[in-house]
C-alpha cells in the first residue's frame, strides 16, 4: 500500500517575512554590503549618552 500524499500545512506569513528578510541579508553580505564592525562599534558605544550617534550605513 503507498503512502498517503503530505500535505503541507499554510506557512506563517510572519515566518516567511522572517526567512524572506534572512535570504536577502545574507545575499546582500555576500554581494560585500556590510557595515564596518568599528562604525557598528562606535555607534552602540554612544547609546545613552549626550551624543547619540545615528545608526551607520553600509559604504
Amino acid at each position: 500500500m503507498s503512502k498517503p500524499a503530505q500535505i503541507d500545512p499554510p506557512e506563517d506569513p510572519e515566518i516567511a517575512a522572517k526567512r524572506k528578510a534572512i535570504k536577502e541579508g545574507i545575499a546582500s553580505a555576500d554581494a560585500g554590503k556590510v557595515v564596518p564592525y568599528e562604525d557598528v562599534r562606535r555607534w552602540l558605544l554612544s547609546w545613552g549618552t549626550k551624543d547619540e550617534l545615528p545608526p551607520p550605513e553600509c559604504p
